[in-house]
């Protein structure tokens, strides 16, 4: 068993204190299985739903909110990053994540995460879309290896600007005269993993969209799907520990 830092038990606290996601922490706390709430998140997520219409409509009715809709919009991509974030650290108290692998949603507390995610295109510079960092950190607290994850709710969603990013990363790292000819500099050591993440609440053929994601190191669907080309999310307690 492992105990969490200060860092990582606000994290939780502050995820089981979030008002409307109350219903889909009870839902996680119900499994049995840790690891394979990962590919519980659809359900889990969809079964909540009910609970959310509720505490937005009492927000609407005392004025706090205008738009229901557009509401639910963000709750939904917000609870789609807490919610892994959660199972994560479940996942890491009983041991299937190495105790010195970390997540989290805020950038600034991840060592030279501005670095690493910056790439130089002329007198521009470029970031990832990025909604989650898990990173793995050396005895002396300095950052060891990082993986940039993209959360999307639907493969409708615009995975456009994460996978531009990581082909100039790709361009930037070479040895090619490509990036010298389009001025692409790239100074960090490190060099993240870039991931993506989906829970396809329109349920898209998946078949069709596998061209989309061939820049990505790796991807996975929050669900109870068989892919050779995407990864269950209960793989990523697997893929964290050997590539960070």
């Amino acid at each position: 068993m492992y105990s969490l830092n200060n860092l990582e038990m606000q994290s939780m606290q502050g995820i089981s204190q979030t008002p409307y996601m109350a219903c889909a922490i009870g839902l996680v706390d119900k499994l049995k299985d840790t690891k394979n709430a990962f590919d519980e998140i659809y359900r889990i997520l969809n079964e909540s739903k009910s609970s959310v219409d509720t505490f937005l409509a009492e927000r609407k009715k005392i004025g706090e909110i205008k738009d229901e809709k557009q509401a639910l919009k963000s709750i939904a991509g917000n609870s789609f990053s807490k919610i892994i974030e959660y199972i994560f650290l479940k996942n890491k108290i009983i041991g299937n994540i190495r105790p010195d692998i970390f997540i989290t949603s805020q950038k600034s507390k991840v060592p030279n995460f501005k670095e690493i995610s910056t790439i130089k295109m002329g007198d521009e510079t470029q970031k990832p879309d990025c909604d989650l960092v898990i990173y793995s950190l050396n005895k002396n607290n300095t950052l060891k290896k990082c993986m940039i994850l993209s959360l999307k709710t639907s493969l409708r969603d615009n995975v456009k600007k994460i996978r531009n990013w990581k082909f100039l990363m790709e361009i930037a790292t070479s040895e090619k005269t490509i990036k010298e000819n389009f001025g692409i500099n790239y100074t960090s050591k490190y060099t993240p993993l870039v991931c993506l993440a989906i829970t396809d609440f329109y349920k898209i053929n998946i078949s069709k969209i596998k061209n989309k994601l061939i820049f990505f190191d790796k991807t996975f669907i929050a669900d109870k799907i068989n892919s050779n080309f995407i990864a269950k999310m209960s793989l990523l307690p697997n893929y964290v520990n050997d590539g960070l």
